[in-house]
Parts: structure tokens; sequence; C-alpha cells
């Protein structure tokens, strides 16, 4: 019999890819999505390439009671974490949004987890608790001084986990993965990047220029420390990155780890600018990307690259698609995504 792993954020962008990824090796998910960020229709087009039924929750994570419903019909041995806010700018904007919704909803969840019996928790976190260092590339040794609330909750709920994860009688050990800037999509282009609210990530709105949902492109500071200007990112695919959940799951649940909770950094170490981005983006159109320049965003930092080599020792993962990858893959998903009309207000036509 195969084992339940709960998914929070399970029809989200990087969720929908773990949840792909855990069936493909033979775990049984158990999403639980409150669809403040997604589509319902991401659970049909999950079902097709999982060619397999799914079960989902519509519970909000910090509903104790539901969640507690949730896991007496589907007792887990597994827990991946990624329900969350992500925009930077806006946790600038709304701290007490992000610490309500972030942390606040965490701690209900380790807590119906733990009680429920506990087992494997890998936490979606970011490399955002790094801040704004001058020394490249990242190491999980680096002290952790994020320098904006969405970091600052990705950080304490690192520190929470650990806590748990570190008392006396915990039934739950902790993982978490710190990862860089994912992208890309789902090479079947049934899934991919498409939030519900305005995208804060880079990809998604280039493609939406490039669709003509938006009419130019804002990169946000030119005057950074970098070798254009423009901020310089670590992408990573997401499919890569749905792969390192569901290796670092196996390493937890297989008892890997000596310690109780324990950080790694997901990226593939080589740093790419905005303006390099834009330039990938174009090569694959075959035409250009209006744009125009902007102020800094709040909360921004200038660089930030990874130095991947502890997750390739302690689970056996290394990032394996390139930047021309994730834009053809982006690009792909944003046609499919278009024909389905999935970029309009209603996704009533999404299959």
């Amino acid at each position: 019999m195969s084992q339940k792993i709960l998914v929070t954020g399970g029809l989200g962008y990087i969720g929908s890819h773990v949840v792909v990824e855990l069936c493909a090796a033979g775990y049984e998910p158990v999403i639980v999505d409150n669809l403040s960020n997604a589509r319902a229709s991401v659970l049909d087009r999950l079902e097709r390439l999982t060619q397999q039924p799914l079960t989902h929750f519509d519970v909000d994570i910090r509903n104790r009671a539901a969640m507690e419903t949730v896991l007496t019909q589907a007792p887990c041995d597994g827990l991946i974490h990624l329900a969350a806010f992500k925009a930077v700018g806006e946790s600038v904007e709304e701290p007490l949004k992000y610490y309500d919704n972030n942390v606040a909803g965490s701690v209900a969840l380790f807590d119906v987890f733990e009680r429920a019996g506990g087992g494997g928790i890998v936490f979606s976190s970011s490399a955002t608790v790094y801040g704004d260092v001058k020394v490249f590339p990242l190491h999980e040794g680096m002290p952790v001084q994020p320098t904006n609330p969405y970091g600052a909750t990705k950080a304490m709920i690192e520190q929470v986990l650990a806590d748990v994860a570190n008392a006396p009688k915990a039934k739950t050990q902790g993982l978490s993965l710190r990862y860089f800037n994912p992208a890309g999509a789902h090479d079947s282009a049934l899934i991919g990047e498409d939030p519900k609210d305005r995208p804060n990530n880079l990809f998604p709105i280039i493609v939406q220029v490039a669709v003509g949902k938006r009419d130019h492109l804002t990169i946000f500071g030119e005057d950074y420390d970098t070798p254009d200007g423009t901020g310089v990112r670590d992408y990573i695919h997401v499919v890569d990155l749905a792969k390192a959940h569901v290796m670092a799951l196996k390493s937890l649940l297989a008892g890997a780890f000596e310690q109780r909770f324990t950080a790694l950094n997901l990226g593939t170490g080589t740093p790419y600018s905005v303006r390099q981005v834009v330039t990938a983006f174009e090569a694959e159109l075959g035409q250009a990307v209006p744009q125009e320049m902007g102020a800094r965003r709040g909360g921004d930092v200038a660089t930030l690259l990874a130095d991947p080599r502890a997750a390739e020792r302690a689970i056996g993962w290394k990032a394996e698609r390139e930047l021309p990858e994730m834009v053809r893959d982006a690009w792909r998903w944003a046609g499919a995504a278009r024909q389905w009309g999935l970029w309009d207000e209603d996704d009533s036509t999404a299959p």
C-alpha cells in the first residue's frame, strides 16, 4: 500500500508539479489547497497527467479543526508544506497578512500534524532568508538575516520547525528546502505558473507581455551592483525543484538524516540577470519584449546565487535543466493556457 503524503498548496505552481512527481514515485498525495492563488481546474489537469484520481480538500491550513478532519480521513506519513503567500513587494506593504497566513498557518499545521502522529516534514523555504549578502554563492552555513517580511516568515517557520523537531518527545523530523527562483513548466504543457492574482515573478510577467495581457515589462532597478545593473538570480526549473521535494521526502522517511532538522539550498549555481532572461525569451519568441525601467522594489536584493552541493550530498539531487529549457517550457505552457482561456478572468473553458 502506497504511503499518503499531505501536500499543502498542492494545486499551486510548485505544488502541482510536486504532486506529479509524488505520483510518479509511487506515493499517494493528499492535496490541501484553499484556492486562494490556484484554479480548481488544475486538479482535473493533474488527474489527466497522472492518470489517477486525486484527493483534494479545500481547506485553509489555519483552520485547525478542518485540518484535523483531513488527517482523520486521510492519515499521512509525511507532509510537504508549500502553502504560503509569496510576493516580496506585497509583504512589505501588508506584513501582517504574511505573518498571519505564513507563520500562524504553519504553526497550526505543524501542531495538527504532530498531534496526528507526526512524520517527515519537507518545508518549502526560500533563499530570501539569507537577505542582502555580498558573498556568493550562498551556502547553508551563512547567517539567516532576511530583509523583507516574506523572507522573515520563511526564517521564522524554519525556526518553528526546528524547535518542533528537536523537542524531547517529537514525532516529527524536518527538512527545509531553500530554493532560489523557480521557472518553467511541465513539458506536457498541462500545468505551469498561472497565479489567479497579478503575478510578481519575472517569467509569468514576460509571458503576459508576450501574449498581450500586459503592455510591457517593467524592470525594477538598473543600478544594482551587478554586471548589467539589473537583479541577478539563480533560476531553477520547476520540474527539477519538484523532484528535489520527493527525493528529500524519501530520504527523511528512510531515516537518512541524523539531525532532527536540516536546511538545504536548491539552485543551479548559475547566475542570470533580468536582462539575460529577457534576451532568452526574445530568442525563443523571435520578437522583442516591450520593456521600460522602473525604480527598485522594496525588499529586493541585488543578487541571489546558490551553492547547491549540500543537496547533492544529502539527497542525491542535482538540477538538470538550464535556462533555455525553462524559457521553452514556460512559453509552451503559455500557448496551451491561452488556448484554453486560462489567461481570461473566467477559467470555465479550462480542460
